[in-house]
């Protein structure tokens, strides 16, 4: 028996973009090889990002929600892959301390904000709160609704200090999220992806839709608004959120010109023997 999510669920994705050329397949499915060049086009642009985020001081947080197997990973791998770790930095934070429960909820990720100059890509963020923690009986209804309350105050709070705020939520159906379960469980080296957190995210699937749908009432806002980035197709994706990323500022090729290598400077030293130092095995 077939199973079904309500109607209006964000597994209901808007219809995919007419197949209008050999970019596509018969399934209207990005082929690798556009894919490739678009992405290389794309992350020359990232990196343009990067020096103009730098020359003007700007702090940039690009919030990065979603499904498990939605391919927000994907996505943030692909923006660090040709930049500088110094200027654009992930966030990925681990379960609380025991301190850390105590404190503000918000706390822990003040610390991770970013600085003038900065892009700091959160792979998950305090929407934890109003999203894994919620459905799985992690928080209070009452620690929910005070973050509710609070969570669009303190965005706005960011914004209103200069920090730009970017949130994507990557979207994925039931039958595609299952199809990538099933295929991490097919193959040994990727099982390690598919946790216990994951199968009771699959079988909560309408939950996880509610969650979603509150989380957006209360902070789907003009200073931060929500960004939906359907993820069904991954590559169509990653080329949507990222275009998406470099629509978001004005920015320009600042890139620094080409500089002349130094000749290495003359200085009397003689090194110790090479038979001395052990290397590894050379068996390539």
């Amino acid at each position: 028996m077939a199973q079904r999510v309500p109607e209006g669920a964000d597994d209901v994705l808007p219809e995919a973009v007419p197949v209008r050329d050999d970019r596509y397949t018969k399934a209207g499915r990005l082929r690798a090889s556009a894919y490739d060049a678009e992405m290389e086009r794309l992350q020359e642009q990232l990196v343009m990002l990067q020096y103009w985020i730098q020359r003007h001081g700007l702090r940039v947080l690009v919030i990065f929600e979603g499904r498990g197997s939605a391919g927000k990973g994907g996505v943030v791998k692909r923006i660090t892959e040709r930049t500088s770790p110094r200027t654009v930095r992930v966030v990925a934070l681990p379960k609380p301390t025991e301190r850390e429960r105590t404190q503000w909820y918000f706390q822990r990720y003040v610390e991770h904000l970013p600085a003038a100059g900065e892009m700091v890509l959160f792979d998950r963020s305090w929407y934890n709160r109003s999203n894994v923690e919620w459905v799985m009986g992690y928080c209070t209804e009452e620690e929910h609704q005070e973050f509710l309350r609070s969570c669009p105050e303190f965005e706005r709070m960011l914004v209103r200090s200069g920090i730009t705020v970017i949130k994507y939520w990557f979207s994925v159906s039931f039958e595609e999220q299952r199809r990538r379960f099933e295929a991490r469980n097919a193959e040994p080296l990727k099982r390690w992806k598919l946790s216990d957190m994951d199968l009771a995210e699959h079988e909560l699937y309408v939950r996880y839709s509610m969650a979603k749908d509150t989380t957006f009432q209360y902070t789907d806002i003009k200073q931060a608004p929500w960004y939906v980035v359907p993820s069904d197709d991954k590559r169509a994706s990653r080329l949507n959120c990222i275009s998406h990323l470099l629509s978001q500022f004005d920015y320009e090729d600042v890139a620094p010109d080409e500089v002349e290598l130094p000749e290495m400077r003359e200085i009397p030293y003689v090194r110790p023997p090479v038979y001395e130092q052990t290397f590894v095995p050379q068996l390539f």
